[in-house]
């Protein structure tokens, strides 16, 4: 059986998408940012909107390819993605919204194959397990979320 697991699943779709306790879930609040808004800093200190929800990409992707047992990516390739310069030409809101969704769709559709007995096994570049890795990423995307929800009444 694979309880644990489904429960991860659950729990990291119901903060992307469902009826999370902390209030309204990650793509809602994401979906009522107001794109014209989105490059703006509320200082010189801050990151823009835009570079919150990149971040998050990046880390749900080297959430993802950890999970693949991908070996081209590796930590080092996620690091120099981190704090990306954005260029608004490529890296526009509604193709980050996309990014962010697919690659939890993928992430999702890649753990419904894996059991209980995969959480123990330890990431590679890392000295954690998948269960640290998995709940670390729902962790992450709440609080970039509520950062993101405080950027933007800050520069809307």
């Amino acid at each position: 059986m694979n309880k644990e697991l489904q429960s991860i699943i659950r729990n990291l779709q119901n903060t992307l998408n469902g009826e999370p306790w902390f209030g309204r879930p990650v793509y809602a609040l994401l979906e009522e940012t107001d794109p014209a808004v989105v490059y703006k800093k509320p200082d010189d200190n801050s990151h823009s909107l835009i570079e919150l929800l990149y971040h998050m990409i990046t880390w749900a992707e080297f959430a993802l390819k950890r999970v693949e047992g991908d070996k081209e990516q590796d930590l080092a390739a996620f690091k120099k993605m981190d704090w990306r310069h954005i260029d608004p030409a490529v890296h526009t809101w509604e193709n980050g919204l996309q990014q962010l969704q697919k690659v939890h769709a993928d992430l999702v559709a890649l753990l419904q194959t894996k059991t209980d007995d995969f959480l123990k096994e330890i990431v590679d570049y890392r000295k954690y397990n998948f269960r640290f890795l998995l709940n670390g990423l729902i962790q992450h995307n709440i609080y970039h979320a509520g950062q993101i929800a405080y950027v933007h009444k800050l520069v809307a």
